[in-house]
Parts: structure tokens; C-alpha cells; sequence
């Protein structure tokens, strides 16, 4: 298994994996408990799909950015690395908040670093090995995605052993509190492997800021478009994680029952790990389209289970799916994306890709959000599935443009 998956990859894609690896087991630590923290201070399901979403915009707007200045200056590390110093910092302001606008503030502008850095690590990733990039992605989501099952079990443990029973929404805060100043410290360790990354020497680039789709190819222009469709419906993660909370917080107590969200997120992470690189592999061979058209069909069922299920049993088989949607989606659109760009714009594509995306990530959550709030549940999860089956019906329609 080693030598099948390993064979040929660049040091620089390994030591970028350690990075996103322990960046991830401590930004992971965070997620599963932040629709908790979140509700616990007071937030509703808007102020949920408001965080989330703002989460993705606030980065994006910046990974274009990162991504021209990436290209015309030649450089990509330090983009890199002040981006999860960034990261760092307000993670650790993040373990301060008092109140749900504490976390709006600081978790958003914890995004400010993966919007600094995603675009020039990609490319560096993307120039490190041009032969075989969807393993080269594959092979980074999967560090990346392992750091995140290594996270949630941190937390998962944490919340056995030092987790008293007390029942009071304070002692509830306070904890959660400290779980993400623990992942905060980790966070800054997660910069020493970036030190011996190497960076080859580029050439300024004299190109203009593109903030449009207008002098990108035809086939990337299309295939952004339907992966902006793609992502309105794909809201935030912490939906998912409340519907499973609001299904048993009546007859689970909080202790066992916040056991349960870790372990279940724990379950979705485990397939995204799994799966990344052998869906990255299958893409190189017979072809992304394929690959991409059928997680996003994936997606549209999953979201349908979401809504129309809420048994445990239910739920131990939607949360490896939606693991599975994002091992064939997140790394192969990224490859995507550089398989049709040209070498010298290829930052600034992966920026305008990301910033696409994340521009709608705040429309499509703050709708799962007042879908939540003012019918039920249900509408959220019956909205995404709409979508995503619509984006797939596109990319049939346009399959021709994209032959790879």
C-alpha cells in the first residue's frame, strides 16, 4: 500500500501534508464542537449559516488576492506561511469568546490565513508533481483529512477523561473553551515543517489582478460556474452536525451525546481520509469529469437522507457518505481547475476558482440557515439536494467541453 500510494511523491507535497496534518488536527478539534459553542452563547440556525458561510467568504476574497500576487512576484511560501501564522493567532483569540459575535469576529478572521495560503499551496503542489496531480492532491487531502480524524479523536478523548458530570451551560463553555485554546498552541507547531520546504525559483509574472472570469479559458470559465452552482448547495458542515444533535438532545445527557456528534464527525472524516487518494488516483485515470459528476449526484442523496432520516442507524450511514462526497470533490476539483489553466496563471486560476466558490458559500448557508429557522430542518437539507442534482444535470449537459 505504501510504496503504491508513495512512489514518486515530492518531498514538498509530504512536508506541505505534515503541515495541514497538524494545522488540521488542531483546527479540527474546533470544528466538531463549534455548533456547540456556538448555540450554547446563544446562536440560532441564521447565526450559524451566517458564521459558516462568512467563514468561506471572508478566505476566498483573500485567495485570489494571494494567488496574484503569488504569480507576479514569483513567490509562493511566504504566502504560505504567514497564512497559518494568521491561522494560529486567531485561534487563539478564538478560545477568549464570551459571547456567539466573539466567534463571528474571531473564526472568521481565522479564515483570513487559509485565504492567504490555499492558492499558493496549491499551486506548489500542482508544480510539484505536473505528471500525476490528482494523486499529488489526493495524497495532501488525505494528510490533511487524517490530521482532522487525529483532531476529533484529541477531543473526543478529552471530552471522556476531563469532561465532569456537570450539566450547566457554563461549565459546558468553559470547556469547550479550553479545547480550542489546546488547539491553538498546536496550531503553532504546525509552522516548523514549512521552514524546509523548498521553493524554486519563478519568474515574475506582469499580469493584472483578474477579479473575473473573462481571461481565463473557456472550458475553466464553464466548469467554475457549475462548481459555484455546486457549492450554494453545499453549506456548512455544522448543519449536518445540529441535525444529528437536535435528533437526540431530548434522551441523550450532554456529555454522551456530544460523544456521539465527535464520533459521527469522526466517521466522516475517516471516509474523506480513506477514500482522497484512491479517488484522486481513479481521476487520473478515466478522467475528472466522471469523478466530479458522480460525488455531485453523491451530495444530492446524502442531502435527501439528512432530511428524511434521523435514526442512529441512519446517521452511521449519511455521515461516511458525506466523507465520501468530499474524498471525490474537494481535491479533484482543485486538480481540475489546474489541469485547465496554463502554467504561468495557474495561482491566480486556483484563486479565482476558490474565490468563486467561496463567494457563494455565504448565500448558500445564511438559505440553509433561514430555511432551518423559519420552516424546519428538512427544507436545509431538501434545498441542497435540489441544487446539487441540478448542477449535476449541467455538467451533462456541457460533458463535451470537458474531455479530458
Amino acid at each position: 500500500m505504501k510504496n503504491r500510494y508513495l512512489k514518486g511523491i515530492s518531498t514538498n507535497i509530504l512536508l506541505l501534508g505534515v503541515v495541514s496534518f497538524l494545522n488540521d488536527l488542531s483546527s479540527e478539534m474546533i470544528i466538531p464542537i463549534l455548533p456547540l459553542f456556538i448555540t450554547a452563547l446563544g446562536g440560532a440556525g441564521v447565526i450559524l449559516g451566517l458564521i459558516g458561510g462568512l467563514q468561506e467568504s471572508i478566505s476566498s476574497i483573500l485567495k485570489v488576492l494571494s494567488g496574484y500576487w503569488s504569480d507576479k512576484i514569483g513567490r509562493r511560501k511566504i504566502f504560505v506561511s504567514s497564512g497559518y501564522l494568521t491561522s494560529a493567532g486567531f485561534k487563539l483569540l478564538l478560545s477568549l469568546s464570551t459571547l456567539w459575535q466573539h466567534i463571528l469576529v474571531f473564526s472568521s478572521f481565522e479564515r483570513v490565513g487559509k485565504g492567504l495560503r490555499t492558492a499558493p499551496r496549491d499551486a506548489i503542489i500542482a508544480d510539484s508533481m505536473p505528471e500525476a496531480r490528482g494523486k499529488g492532491f489526493g495524497i495532501h487531502r488525505a494528510l490533511d483529512t487524517s490530521g482532522a480524524i487525529a483532531g476529533s479523536v484529541l477531543v473526543l478523548l478529552l471530552l471522556l477523561f476531563f469532561w465532569l458530570e456537570l450539566e450547566q451551560i457554563a461549565y459546558q463553555i468553559g470547556f469547550y473553551k479550553s479545547i480550542i485554546f489546546i488547539a491553538a498552541i498546536i496550531a503553532f507547531f504546525s509552522l516548523v515543517p514549512l521552514y524546509f520546504v523548498k521553493e524554486g525559483r519563478r519568474e515574475p509574472q506582469q499580469i493584472r489582478l483578474q477579479i473575473s472570469l473573462k481571461e481565463l479559458p473557456e472550458r475553466l470559465k464553464l466548469f467554475i460556474m457549475v462548481a459555484a452552482l455546486f457549492a450554494l448547495a453545499n453549506f456548512t458542515y455544522m448543519f449536518f452536525i445540529l441535525k444529528a444533535w437536535d435528533a437526540f438532545m431530548l434522551i441523550i445527557p450532554v456529555k454522551e451525546l456530544t460523544a456521539l456528534v465527535i464520533l459521527l464527525y469522526i466517521l466522516f472524516n475517516s471516509f474523506y481520509a480513506l477514500l482522497a487518494i484512491p479517488f484522486g488516483t481513479l481521476s487520473d485515470r478515466i478522467g475528472r469529469r466522471k469523478v466530479l459528476i458522480f460525488g455531485y449526484f453523491l451530495f444530492s442523496v446524502t442531502c435527501l437522507g439528512f432530511a428524511f432520516f434521523d435514526s442512529l442507524a441512519a446517521f452511521l450511514v449519511l455521515f461516511p457518505l458525506y466523507g465520501v462526497v468530499y474524498a471525490m470533490v474537494d481535491g479533484n476539483q482543485r486538480a481540475f481547475v489546474s489541469d485547465l489553466s496554463t502554467e504561468e496563471l495557474r495561482a491566480t486560476a486556483l484563486g479565482t476558482f476558490h474565490t468563486m466558490i467561496g463567494l457563494v458559500a455565504l448565500p448558500a448557508s445564511l438559505t440553509a440557515g433561514l430555511l432551518w429557522q423559519a420552516i424546519n430542518p428538512n427544507a436545509a437539507f431538501i434545498y441542497g439536494s435540489v441544487i446539487s442534482l441540478t448542477t449535476v444535470i449541467l455538467f451533462l449537459i456541457f460533458r463535451n467541453y470537458f474531455t479530458d
